[in-house]
């Protein structure tokens, strides 16, 4: 297995995540691992510069559940804040459009709360001192 170089912060900003959503959700492999890798990464880094906490993100984990991906894009407001709620908003859309199910509702759920924990684990890295970013 080849050993990538880590992404700074700002390459990981410039990813597609709608993207990488649509192809990751209804698919396995490389494509799912990518979202759940550097996708989830660049969702959480993105949203934390917006200010957004994780547990905002780990509630609308919960709304996709519960209503699946296009309940959850229909919503005014899936995220606190008008530009954290556009940004979900166009992920939500992407994902809606290519969900066909429980299983792939599921599947958004459980990115959002990968999101949620990455987002949890950059800000307790943070606050020990121990995080390479700002």
């Amino acid at each position: 297995m080849t050993a990538f170089p880590p992404k700074t912060d700002d390459e990981l900003l410039r990813l597609d995540v709608p993207s990488m959503l649509r192809f990751g959700l209804p698919a396995e492999g490389h494509a799912r691992r990518a979202l759940f890798g550097d996708g989830a990464i660049a969702a959480a880094v993105t949203l934390g510069r917006l200010g957004v906490l994780p547990r905002s993100v780990a509630y609308l984990a919960e709304v996709v559940r519960a209503g699946g991906a296009a309940y959850a894009a229909a919503l005014d407001l899936p995220l606190p804040g008008e530009t954290p709620a556009r940004t979900a908003g166009a992920w939500l859309a992407a994902a809606a459009g290519v969900t066909g199910g429980v299983d792939d509702d599921e599947t958004l759920a459980r990115w959002f709360e990968a999101v949620a924990a990455l987002m949890e684990l950059r800000l307790t890295a943070r606050a020990s001192g121990t995080s390479p970013s700002p």
